[in-house]
């Protein structure tokens, strides 16, 4: 540290270190900003010293994760001297190593800074977690991942993803939907939200809480394998899927969509969704059943197989739209 500071008080260590703790890590408050304004007007080597440890802490930042991944420490362990550190700051002593030891605890215990994550028309992503769960993401999703203290918070803004949530029953796992939320310690299940008001949760592995919106009384509901809940506004459905089903849920992780006796309407938005297209079927078209597993990412493929499976006829627009309509309609 700077020689100046051996005329201070020692508590003046203490002092600098929490207060840079304090910077570094929050968001100081007015109470706090005028206390650390009088703090530096009490002596001109205050603010020399302050400086000193608010670099020692961005050091930190940037040694420490290393230590870490070379096992020189545990970060469990906070406070424990390592054999294996060699790091100068290691080597403080007397009141500057506890400071030191106090920035230390500060820059654990700040919350890591949240992650998002987004793909677009046709794109999808699998990333994995600092806590070692994973999700893959579908296209046209958007969330945000925050690894706090106590517990572990998606947001899902928007689109569909799959979880595979590490266990840890000390911090629970929750994804929150405009529609509702989702709360787990550690399982796999698949979150869909493609627009404000819907909500529909699959579970694969391992149960689920489900909660629907606060404008809606009912108790959260539990999810077991094979479940999937549906909400769409106060509109809340339960159903049981076949093993069969249940796979054709998940396909668009590889890059497939199964329809089995599906409206041509319906077929025809899921793909129009997938690639940000305008797709649409004629009335008469709309109506029309259609069954088989198709590749998501092969657009003009499926349009070619509905004109074989189908008594249709597709049209493509100079501008990118698509319209389906029978053979039979002008």
């Amino acid at each position: 540290m700077n020689s100046s500071v051996s005329k201070l008080n020692p508590n003046a260590e203490d002092q600098a270190a929490l207060w840079a703790a304090r910077v570094e890590g929050t968001e100081l408050s007015i109470e706090h900003r005028r206390e650390l304004d009088r703090w530096l007007a009490e002596n001109p080597a205050h603010r020399v010293l302050l400086s000193d440890y608010c670099q020692l802490s961005a050091d930190l930042e940037v040694q420490l994760p290393l230590l870490a991944e070379a096992g020189a420490f545990n970060q469990t362990s906070v406070g424990k001297k390592s054999a294996h550190s060699r790091k100068p700051v290691w080597f403080l002593s007397g009141t500057v190593a506890a400071a030191a030891a106090l920035v230390f605890t500060f820059w654990i215990a700040r919350p890591e800074p949240a992650q998002e994550f987004a793909t677009v028309a046709g794109q999808r992503q699998s990333v994995r977690l600092p806590d070692g769960s994973h999700i893959d993401l579908d296209a046209n999703t958007r969330l945000r991942f925050e690894n706090r203290r106590h517990e572990r918070h998606v947001l899902l803004a928007k689109g569909e993803a799959y979880f595979m949530v590490s266990k840890d029953k000390t911090r629970p796992f929750i994804v929150e939907t405009s529609e509702g939320s989702v709360r787990v310690t550690g399982t796999m299940f698949d979150v869909k939200s493609p627009q404000s008001d819907q909500l529909v949760v699959t579970v694969t592995e391992g149960s689920v809480q489900v909660q629907i919106s606060a404008e809606n009384t009912a108790a959260p509901a539990m999810l077991h394998p094979g479940d999937q809940l549906s909400a769409v506004g106060p509109v809340v459905n339960r159903t049981v899927l076949s093993k069969s089903a249940l796979a054709n849920t998940t396909a668009w992780r590889e890059g497939q969509v199964v329809f089995d006796s599906v409206p041509l309407r319906d077929a025809l938005a899921r793909f129009a969704a997938y690639h940000g297209r305008v797709i649409t079927a004629s009335a008469g078209a709309a109506g029309l059943k259609l069954g088989g597993r198709f590749n998501l990412d092969d657009l003009d493929g499926f349009l070619s197989a509905l004109e074989e499976v189908l008594p249709v006829r597709v049209t493509r627009e100079t501008s990118g739209a698509v319209h389906v309509a029978l053979k039979t309609e002008r």
